[in-house]
């Protein structure tokens, strides 16, 4: 199992990236692909997830309405749009896998990416 995440950059506030997470080594429809972020001093939190089988979703409070994770079954990828970016969402990205739904916590992810860093300037 793999997974590559990418898409990270530097934007403004009010900004869009798109994160990719890339899975290799396995079928990841039956998995439950999740999105995580580190901020600076902080623990991970988990800010989004799609199980791609029964398509159900989680998204954090904090990020309902500007964050949007998607599936391109044909690349085996897993994507997470980013609008009307705040600085509060600076962090380094992670992408993780689990073969239980979106309702665990970090701890029921046994497979992660390395990082990518999102800056959003005030």
């Amino acid at each position: 199992v793999q997974l590559q995440a990418s898409g990270g950059g530097f934007v403004q506030t009010g900004g869009s990236l798109r994160l990719s997470c890339a899975a290799s080594g396995f079928d990841f429809r039956n998995y439950a692909i999740g999105w995580f972020r580190q901020a600076p001093g902080k623990e991970h939190e988990r800010v989004s997830c799609l199980r791609d089988a029964d398509g159900s979703t989680f998204y954090k409070n904090s990020v309902k309405g500007r964050y949007t994770i998607t599936a391109d079954n044909a690349k085996n990828t897993v994507f997470l749009q980013m609008n009307s970016l705040k600085p509060e969402d600076t962090a380094v990205f992670y992408c993780a896998a689990t073969r239980y739904g979106c309702d665990g916590g970090i701890e029921m992810y046994p497979y992660w990416g390395q990082g990518t860093q999102v800056t959003v300037s005030s």
